[in-house]
C-alpha cells in the first residue's frame, strides 16, 4: 500500500534541478533527466532550490527563467516551483529584508535554512527569530549532516521549540552521508524532531531526486501516517504556505536531561488538521 501511495503524489521540497546556477545540474539535459527520474520515483512536485551563497550568487529573475525552461519540457507532467537553499550570511540576511518571497519555497512563507559545517555562532538564534519577526518560517535543511548540530543536538531542539522546523535528506536514511548521519536522522525521528524529508538531488547518480525508498522506510519503521505526513502533507503544506498539517512533539527531555548523542526515545506526537 505504501509503495502504491507513493508512486501518486510526493512533493520535493529541495532539489537543485535547475540547471547551471550552483553545483546541481549543469545542464538542460541533465536537469530533465533529474526530472525524469523525478516523475518515475512518484514525485509530483518539485522546487528547484539552488544555493544562495558567498559561492553561488542568487539571482532571482535567472533562478525563474531557469524554472520556465524545465516546466516548459514537463508541463502536465510536473510541477515545478523555486525556492533557495538560504545560507545565513550577514548579506543574506540583509537582503532578505528586502523581499523575503524572493528566497522562500513557492514565493510563500517557509524558507529553507542552511547552516556552516565549521561555525555556528550563538548570534544565529537571533537571526533565526529575527527571519519569523518578518513572517518566515524557516525549515533547518540536512541537521543530520552538519558535524556541529550532530554534536549539540540541543541547539536543533531549542530552534524547534523556537518554532522552526527541520528537513531531513532522504538518503541519510540510507548511509549516503555516514553512519553518523543515518543514526542521528533515526534518533531524530524517534524524537519528533523532523518536519520534511526531501530529496536534496543534485545529479541522477551519486544524489538522485528518489524520495519512494524513503517513503517506505519511514512508513515500516514510524507508520504510512508519518511517511506520508513528512513526504505529503507537509510538503504540499509549505508549497501552498499553509500550516503544517503535521508538528510531531517533541520527546518529553529531548535536549534537555540527555543533550548527548543518542536522543530520548519515549515519543509524543500531535497531529492538527
Amino acid at each position: 500500500m505504501a509503495a502504491l501511495f507513493c508512486l501518486e503524489e510526493m512533493i520535493d521540497i529541495h532539489c537543485h534541478l535547475l540547471p547551471g546556477l550552483d553545483d546541481g545540474a549543469e545542464s538542460l539535459e541533465s536537469a530533465c533527466a533529474m526530472a525524469e527520474m523525478a516523475i518515475a520515483d512518484g514525485i509530483t512536485h518539485v522546487i528547484g532550490t539552488p544555493h544562495a551563497s558567498e559561492r553561488h550568487r542568487f539571482v532571482p529573475e535567472l533562478v525563474k527563467q531557469r524554472r520556465d525552461e524545465i516546466q516548459a519540457c514537463f508541463e502536465g507532467r510536473l510541477i515545478v516551483a523555486t525556492g533557495c537553499d538560504f545560507h545565513l550570511s550577514f548579506e543574506n540576511l540583509q537582503d532578505i529584508r528586502q523581499g523575503p518571497e524572493r528566497f522562500t519555497l513557492n514565493q510563500k512563507s517557509y524558507l529553507l535554512v542552511e547552516f556552516a559545517d565549521f561555525s555556528i555562532p550563538p548570534s544565529l538564534d537571533h537571526a533565526l527569530h529575527q527571519l519569523q519577526l518578518a513572517g518566515v518560517k524557516p525549515i533547518v535543511t540536512h541537521p543530520e549532516r552538519n558535524p556541529l548540530i550532530r554534536t549539540q543536538p540541543d541547539r536543533l531542539y531549542r530552534w524547534l521549540r523556537q518554532g522552526c522546523y527541520a528537513q531531513i535528506t532522504a538518503q541519510s536514511l540510507f548511509g549516503r552521508f555516514g553512519r553518523a548521519a543515518q543514526e542521528i536522522a533515526e534518533q531524530w525521528l524517534d524524537a519528533g524532531a523532523v518536519h520534511f524529508l526531501a530529496s536534496d538531488a543534485h545529479d541522477v547518480t551519486s544524489r538522485p531526486p528518489r524520495l519512494k525508498e524513503a517513503f517506505e522506510h519511514v512508513a515500516k519503521n514510524q507508520g504510512e501516517k508519518v511517511a506520508r505526513a513528512l513526504l505529503v502533507d507537509n510538503p504540499l503544506a509549505a508549497f501552498e504556505g499553509r500550516s503544517l498539517p503535521y508538528v510531531p512533539g517533541l520527546a518529553d527531555d529531548a535536549g534537555i536531561e540527555n543533550p548527548g548523542p543518542v536522543a530520548p526515545r519515549r515519543r509524543k506526537r500531535f497531529w492538527f488538521f
